[in-house]
């Protein structure tokens, strides 16, 4: 998660690049309107990266209910429970909460995994359709 007081489209770049060199970029990004979404810079970064960015309609977060859901529980969890005495404390109780969700929560959507442990046995699985 990206904890900053602002996040602009050059911002949303650089950690794409990032997250891409850490793990491959998508075919496809579902993304808002918002303007650090909406654009020129990013624009022209999915289409250097041959990356499609599909905007959900406007006023219609059900385009994408799976983040708006994360982004609730975000918000219930973490932010509405902490008052942020600085950045660097809000980066800390973030990332504590993220590493808490993702390694040590167990989700009942992934049959009681964390999301680590989904994440792992879904490499061991397409590992093992490639291997012999």
């Amino acid at each position: 998660m990206v904890v900053d007081t602002s996040i602009n489209g050059k911002r949303v770049c650089q950690v794409l690049d990032y997250l891409g060199w850490m793990r491959g970029l998508p075919e496809v990004i579902n993304v808002d309107n918002g303007p650090e979404f909406a654009g020129k810079v990013l624009d022209n970064w999915a289409w250097k990266n041959d990356v499609k960015l599909d905007f959900s309609r406007p006023g219609k977060p059900v385009d994408n209910a799976f983040i708006e859901s994360f982004n609730r529980t975000v918000r219930n969890e973490c932010l509405n429970d902490n008052w942020f005495l600085s950045l660097k404390h809000a980066r800390e109780v973030i990332e504590y909460w993220q590493n808490d969700y993702n390694n040590v929560r167990p989700h009942s959507a992934l049959d009681g995994l964390t999301p680590a442990e989904f994440a792992a046995q879904r490499q061991e699985f397409s590992l093992s359709l490639v291997l012999p």
